[in-house]
Protein backbone atom coordinates (compact mmCIF):
# COMPACT_ATOMS: atom_id res chain seq x y z
CA UNK A 1 0.00 0.00 0.00
CA UNK A 2 1.42 3.46 -1.00
CA UNK A 3 0.11 6.80 0.56
CA UNK A 4 0.44 9.97 -0.52
CA UNK A 5 -0.56 13.54 1.03
CA UNK A 6 -0.93 16.50 -1.17
CA UNK A 7 -0.11 19.74 0.25
CA UNK A 8 2.08 17.78 2.66
CA UNK A 9 4.53 21.45 3.84
CA UNK A 10 1.58 23.19 4.84
CA UNK A 11 0.00 22.96 8.62
CA UNK A 12 -1.91 20.39 8.21
CA UNK A 13 -0.68 18.07 5.28
CA UNK A 14 2.64 18.15 7.44
CA UNK A 15 1.14 16.98 10.64
CA UNK A 16 -0.90 14.21 9.08
CA UNK A 17 2.27 12.79 7.20
CA UNK A 18 3.86 13.05 10.70
CA UNK A 19 0.97 11.10 12.39
CA UNK A 20 1.13 8.63 9.81
CA UNK A 21 5.07 8.23 10.28
CA UNK A 22 4.16 6.89 13.97
CA UNK A 23 2.42 3.86 12.37
CA UNK A 24 3.35 3.28 8.85
CA UNK A 25 6.43 2.96 7.66
CA UNK A 26 8.05 5.45 5.86
CA UNK A 27 8.46 3.55 2.39
CA UNK A 28 4.94 3.41 1.87
CA UNK A 29 4.20 6.80 2.46
CA UNK A 30 4.57 9.78 -0.88
CA UNK A 31 4.29 13.41 -0.39
CA UNK A 32 2.80 15.38 -3.52
CA UNK A 33 4.30 19.06 -3.20
CA UNK A 34 5.33 22.14 -5.34
CA UNK A 35 8.93 22.72 -3.85
CA UNK A 36 10.67 20.22 -3.37
CA UNK A 37 13.20 22.18 -1.35
CA UNK A 38 10.52 22.55 1.54
CA UNK A 39 10.11 18.79 1.99
CA UNK A 40 13.80 17.44 2.63
CA UNK A 41 12.93 17.24 5.99
CA UNK A 42 10.57 14.03 5.19
CA UNK A 43 12.73 13.20 2.45
CA UNK A 44 15.54 12.23 5.02
CA UNK A 45 13.30 10.40 7.40
CA UNK A 46 12.79 8.28 4.16
CA UNK A 47 9.14 9.19 2.60
CA UNK A 48 9.01 9.31 -1.06
CA UNK A 49 9.37 13.23 -2.38
CA UNK A 50 7.26 13.91 -5.80
CA UNK A 51 6.56 16.84 -7.50
CA UNK A 52 3.01 17.68 -8.28
CA UNK A 53 1.24 21.13 -8.34
CA UNK A 54 -2.57 21.60 -8.67
CA UNK A 55 -1.95 24.00 -11.62
CA UNK A 56 0.41 22.04 -13.48
CA UNK A 57 -1.91 18.42 -14.49
CA UNK A 58 1.16 17.00 -16.37
CA UNK A 59 3.28 17.07 -12.45
CA UNK A 60 0.11 15.04 -11.09
CA UNK A 61 0.06 12.17 -13.59
CA UNK A 62 3.81 11.57 -11.91
CA UNK A 63 3.04 12.40 -8.63
CA UNK A 64 -0.10 10.48 -8.23
CA UNK A 65 1.32 7.60 -9.82
CA UNK A 66 1.60 3.90 -7.86
CA UNK A 67 -0.72 5.61 -5.60
CA UNK A 68 -3.52 3.33 -3.48
CA UNK A 69 -4.49 5.89 -1.16
CA UNK A 70 -4.67 9.44 -1.69
CA UNK A 71 -5.47 12.58 0.73
CA UNK A 72 -6.40 16.10 -1.20
CA UNK A 73 -6.41 18.44 1.21
CA UNK A 74 -8.49 21.66 0.32
CA UNK A 75 -6.86 24.66 -1.26
CA UNK A 76 -7.55 28.12 -0.54
CA UNK A 77 -8.75 31.01 -3.33
CA UNK A 78 -12.07 31.79 -5.64
CA UNK A 79 -14.69 29.43 -6.43
CA UNK A 80 -12.96 28.92 -10.11
CA UNK A 81 -9.37 28.49 -9.10
CA UNK A 82 -10.12 25.71 -6.04
CA UNK A 83 -12.55 23.73 -8.55
CA UNK A 84 -10.12 24.57 -11.69
CA UNK A 85 -7.14 22.92 -9.27
CA UNK A 86 -9.13 20.26 -7.63
CA UNK A 87 -10.45 18.80 -11.14
CA UNK A 88 -6.92 18.52 -12.18
CA UNK A 89 -6.07 16.25 -8.47
CA UNK A 90 -9.34 14.32 -9.63
CA UNK A 91 -8.71 13.86 -13.10
CA UNK A 92 -5.12 12.77 -12.56
CA UNK A 93 -6.00 10.49 -9.82
CA UNK A 94 -8.21 8.66 -12.17
CA UNK A 95 -5.90 8.40 -14.71
CA UNK A 96 -3.52 6.52 -12.15
CA UNK A 97 -5.99 4.72 -10.79
CA UNK A 98 -5.97 5.58 -7.11
CA UNK A 99 -8.14 3.32 -5.22
CA UNK A 100 -9.39 5.81 -2.46
CA UNK A 101 -9.62 9.22 -2.00
CA UNK A 102 -9.51 11.20 1.23
CA UNK A 103 -10.53 14.85 1.21
CA UNK A 104 -10.25 17.43 3.68
CA UNK A 105 -14.15 19.31 3.39
CA UNK A 106 -16.12 21.57 6.02
CA UNK A 107 -18.84 20.31 9.08
CA UNK A 108 -22.31 19.78 7.39
CA UNK A 109 -20.84 20.50 3.83
CA UNK A 110 -23.79 19.50 1.95
CA UNK A 111 -26.48 21.92 4.28
CA UNK A 112 -24.30 24.04 5.35
CA UNK A 113 -24.70 28.36 5.12
CA UNK A 114 -20.71 28.62 5.21
CA UNK A 115 -19.35 30.87 2.24
CA UNK A 116 -16.83 28.02 2.17
CA UNK A 117 -19.62 25.45 1.98
CA UNK A 118 -20.62 25.48 -1.83
CA UNK A 119 -16.87 24.96 -3.01
CA UNK A 120 -16.41 22.00 -0.46
CA UNK A 121 -19.93 20.42 -1.79
CA UNK A 122 -18.49 20.71 -5.43
CA UNK A 123 -15.27 19.20 -4.99
CA UNK A 124 -17.30 16.53 -2.75
CA UNK A 125 -19.45 15.88 -5.88
CA UNK A 126 -16.19 15.90 -8.22
CA UNK A 127 -15.09 13.07 -5.96
CA UNK A 128 -18.53 11.00 -6.14
CA UNK A 129 -18.40 11.60 -9.97
CA UNK A 130 -14.95 9.30 -10.36
CA UNK A 131 -16.75 6.43 -8.88
CA UNK A 132 -13.60 6.11 -6.39
CA UNK A 133 -13.89 5.06 -3.06
CA UNK A 134 -13.94 7.90 -0.69
CA UNK A 135 -13.96 9.49 2.48
CA UNK A 136 -15.01 13.21 3.47
CA UNK A 137 -13.37 14.53 6.41
CA UNK A 138 -15.62 17.29 7.14
CA UNK A 139 -13.72 19.19 10.12
CA UNK A 140 -15.66 22.03 11.87
CA UNK A 141 -13.22 25.08 12.99
CA UNK A 142 -9.72 24.56 13.88
CA UNK A 143 -8.86 25.81 17.31
CA UNK A 144 -5.39 27.62 15.84
CA UNK A 145 -8.21 30.17 13.59
CA UNK A 146 -8.52 32.03 16.39
CA UNK A 147 -4.19 32.55 17.23
CA UNK A 148 -5.38 36.22 16.70
CA UNK A 149 -8.13 36.97 19.15
CA UNK A 150 -5.49 34.98 21.28
CA UNK A 151 -2.89 37.29 20.74
CA UNK A 152 -5.27 40.42 21.10
CA UNK A 153 -5.83 38.88 24.92
CA UNK A 154 -2.22 39.03 25.32
CA UNK A 155 -1.56 42.74 24.23
CA UNK A 156 -4.96 43.47 26.89
CA UNK A 157 -7.32 43.78 24.01
CA UNK A 158 -11.05 42.30 24.73
CA UNK A 159 -12.02 38.99 22.89
CA UNK A 160 -14.18 40.70 20.01
CA UNK A 161 -17.01 38.89 18.17
CA UNK A 162 -20.35 39.18 16.49
CA UNK A 163 -21.14 35.56 16.83
CA UNK A 164 -23.48 36.01 20.13
CA UNK A 165 -24.23 32.74 21.36
CA UNK A 166 -23.43 30.39 18.57
CA UNK A 167 -21.27 27.25 19.13
CA UNK A 168 -18.63 25.85 17.82
CA UNK A 169 -16.97 22.46 17.19
CA UNK A 170 -12.57 23.61 18.23
CA UNK A 171 -9.71 20.87 18.40
CA UNK A 172 -6.49 21.27 17.58
CA UNK A 173 -5.56 20.65 13.78
CA UNK A 174 -2.64 17.79 15.25
CA UNK A 175 -6.09 16.38 16.23
CA UNK A 176 -7.86 16.66 12.53
CA UNK A 177 -4.25 15.38 11.29
CA UNK A 178 -4.53 12.54 13.77
CA UNK A 179 -8.00 11.50 12.30
CA UNK A 180 -7.23 11.66 9.04
CA UNK A 181 -3.76 9.28 9.22
CA UNK A 182 -6.06 7.15 10.98
CA UNK A 183 -8.67 6.98 7.90
CA UNK A 184 -5.18 6.81 5.32
CA UNK A 185 -3.99 4.18 7.18
CA UNK A 186 -6.91 1.70 8.51
CA UNK A 187 -9.80 -0.04 6.73
CA UNK A 188 -13.16 0.46 6.71
CA UNK A 189 -13.07 3.87 5.56
CA UNK A 190 -14.12 3.65 1.60
CA UNK A 191 -17.61 5.58 1.13
CA UNK A 192 -18.14 7.12 4.25
CA UNK A 193 -18.23 10.86 5.96
CA UNK A 194 -17.06 11.87 8.89
CA UNK A 195 -18.35 14.98 10.68
CA UNK A 196 -15.26 15.77 12.91
CA UNK A 197 -15.45 18.10 16.08
CA UNK A 198 -14.58 18.87 18.94
CA UNK A 199 -16.70 19.52 22.01
CA UNK A 200 -19.23 22.22 21.22
CA UNK A 201 -18.82 25.74 22.87
CA UNK A 202 -19.61 29.18 22.21
CA UNK A 203 -17.08 31.97 22.19
CA UNK A 204 -17.94 33.20 25.74
CA UNK A 205 -17.12 29.60 26.86
CA UNK A 206 -14.05 29.65 25.03
CA UNK A 207 -12.43 32.99 26.08
CA UNK A 208 -13.42 31.71 30.09
CA UNK A 209 -11.61 28.77 29.22
CA UNK A 210 -8.28 30.92 27.53
CA UNK A 211 -9.34 33.24 31.05
CA UNK A 212 -8.46 29.91 33.13
CA UNK A 213 -5.48 29.01 31.40
CA UNK A 214 -4.01 32.30 31.60
CA UNK A 215 -5.29 33.22 35.68
CA UNK A 216 -7.16 36.46 34.26
CA UNK A 217 -10.70 37.47 33.32
CA UNK A 218 -11.13 37.93 29.50
CA UNK A 219 -13.57 40.33 28.77
CA UNK A 220 -15.69 39.28 26.18
CA UNK A 221 -17.13 42.34 23.55
CA UNK A 222 -19.99 41.65 21.62
CA UNK A 223 -20.80 43.75 18.76
CA UNK A 224 -22.64 43.76 15.62
CA UNK A 225 -21.42 42.92 12.23
CA UNK A 226 -20.44 46.36 11.11
CA UNK A 227 -18.74 46.83 14.37
CA UNK A 228 -16.73 43.91 14.43
CA UNK A 229 -15.98 44.68 10.13
CA UNK A 230 -14.32 48.23 11.97
CA UNK A 231 -12.47 46.49 14.59
CA UNK A 232 -10.89 44.02 12.38
CA UNK A 233 -10.05 47.17 9.47
CA UNK A 234 -8.13 48.70 12.61
CA UNK A 235 -6.87 45.59 13.57
CA UNK A 236 -4.90 45.65 10.49
CA UNK A 237 -6.15 42.23 8.93
CA UNK A 238 -6.73 42.68 5.14
CA UNK A 239 -10.05 44.19 3.54
CA UNK A 240 -9.94 41.15 0.99
CA UNK A 241 -10.52 39.12 4.09
CA UNK A 242 -12.96 41.07 6.49
CA UNK A 243 -15.90 39.82 4.56
CA UNK A 244 -14.92 36.15 4.78
CA UNK A 245 -14.71 36.95 8.61
CA UNK A 246 -17.91 38.92 9.04
CA UNK A 247 -19.79 36.09 7.52
CA UNK A 248 -17.99 33.44 9.72
CA UNK A 249 -19.36 35.23 12.44
CA UNK A 250 -22.78 35.70 10.96
CA UNK A 251 -22.69 31.82 10.28
CA UNK A 252 -21.86 30.86 13.96
CA UNK A 253 -24.07 32.97 15.37
CA UNK A 254 -26.86 31.27 13.03
CA UNK A 255 -25.63 28.04 14.15
CA UNK A 256 -23.73 26.95 10.92
CA UNK A 257 -21.10 25.30 12.92
CA UNK A 258 -23.54 24.01 16.05
CA UNK A 259 -23.43 20.23 14.61
CA UNK A 260 -22.94 17.58 17.40
CA UNK A 261 -20.88 14.18 16.37
CA UNK A 262 -18.50 11.75 18.24
CA UNK A 263 -16.80 10.77 14.86
CA UNK A 264 -13.91 12.51 15.55
CA UNK A 265 -13.27 11.14 19.44
CA UNK A 266 -13.83 7.75 17.30
CA UNK A 267 -11.22 8.23 14.77
CA UNK A 268 -8.38 9.00 17.11
CA UNK A 269 -9.49 6.16 19.33
CA UNK A 270 -9.53 8.67 22.30
CA UNK A 271 -11.01 12.01 23.62
CA UNK A 272 -10.50 14.91 21.56
CA UNK A 273 -7.61 17.49 23.19
CA UNK A 274 -9.46 19.23 25.64
CA UNK A 275 -9.61 22.80 25.00
CA UNK A 276 -8.07 24.14 27.75
CA UNK A 277 -5.20 21.75 27.04
CA UNK A 278 -4.70 23.37 23.43
CA UNK A 279 -5.19 26.71 24.51
CA UNK A 280 -2.23 26.10 26.99
CA UNK A 281 -0.05 25.02 23.67
CA UNK A 282 -1.17 28.06 21.73
CA UNK A 283 -0.33 30.31 24.36
CA UNK A 284 2.96 28.53 25.30
CA UNK A 285 3.77 28.86 21.28
CA UNK A 286 2.69 32.23 20.94
CA UNK A 287 4.85 33.32 24.35
CA UNK A 288 8.65 31.15 22.72
CA UNK A 289 8.08 32.66 19.08
CA UNK A 290 6.01 35.71 19.62
CA UNK A 291 4.42 35.35 16.88
CA UNK A 292 1.58 32.91 15.47
CA UNK A 293 1.86 28.63 15.80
Amino acid sequence: MKILVTGATGELGSKVVNALLKTVPASQIAVSVRSIEKAEEFRARGVEVRHGDFEKPETLDSAFSGIDRLFIISTAGDFETIMRQHNHAVAAAQRAQVKFIAYTSVTNASESPLDLAPGHRAREEAILKTGIPYSFLRNNWYLENEIGSIQGVLAGMPWVISAGTGKVGWALKQDYAEAAAAVLSGSGHENTVYELSGQLLTHDELASALGTVLAKEVLVQQVDDAAYADIMKGAGVPESYIPMLVNMQKTIREGGLDFESNDLEKLLGRPCTPVNEGLNQIVSQISKTGKEV
